[in-house]
């Protein structure tokens, strides 16, 4: 079983991840300025989204996306639902992966890969069993292994062993068979949601077995 990358394999994918975000924001600039347009027609201002996520060791940075969803609030002052706050450009883009562009710059900035397992919540941290806690040994990443495996249709605990096999398994071949991947899941977009749910469900832990 591999145990993480060495300071070689480290030095070669960041490399890599500097080409590809530089030339991703490059080639996708006209894209780019699409999406903000669209975003602010739609939404207003801010047109970009930004959240704490996890990172590598479990690091919290500042994740940027495409807003794709109201500030809708009930009149307790608290957020409304998803499904009630996403609008139809919003879904768009989250259909067709677009609301991830600005992630480019978390690529940069070395808070994040192209390819690894997705960043998320630092609450979520604290709940992972110790198998789980293996997908932190590497930078998260703006797609994966189980972006292109079922994406949100996957549970929790199928979505992270996808991610712990990433980890046992990296290779430079397999982040380039899954950033192919991923384009054709951007023009066959599957799995954008979980069932019942407009993004996925909040992750509470996993039970222990037996119960």
């Amino acid at each position: 079983m591999k145990r993480g990358l060495s300071k070689g394999e480290r030095a070669v994918k960041r490399g890599l991840d500097i080409v590809g975000a530089v030339a991703g924001l490059f080639l996708l600039s006209p894209l780019f300025l699409f999406v903000f347009l669209g975003v602010f027609c739609t939404l207003g201002r801010p047109v970009l989204f930004s959240q704490e996520r996890a990172g590598r060791g479990g690091a919290s940075f500042r994740l940027f996306k495409f807003r794709t969803m109201r500030n809708s609030r009930d009149v307790a002052g608290n957020l409304l639902e998803d499904r009630e706050r996403l609008t139809s450009f919003g879904n768009f883009l989250r259909a067709a992966s677009l609301d991830e562009i600005p992630q480019l710059y978390n690529v940069l900035r070395g808070e994040m890969s192209l390819v690894g397992p997705r960043p998320l919540l630092p609450e979520y941290v604290p709940l992972y069993d110790s198998r789980q806690r293996r997908r932190l040994e590497m930078f998260p990443g703006i797609t994966g292994w189980a972006q292109i495996n079922g994406r949100n249709a996957l549970s929790w605990e199928e979505k992270f062993e996808l991610d712990v096999w990433y980890v046992e398994n990296w290779s430079l071949k397999l982040d380039f068979l899954i950033l192919c991947k991923t384009l054709g899941k951007v023009l066959r977009p599957a799995g954008i949601s979980q069932e019942g749910h407009a993004t996925m469900e909040k992750f509470r832990g996993t039970p222990p077995q037996g119960e």
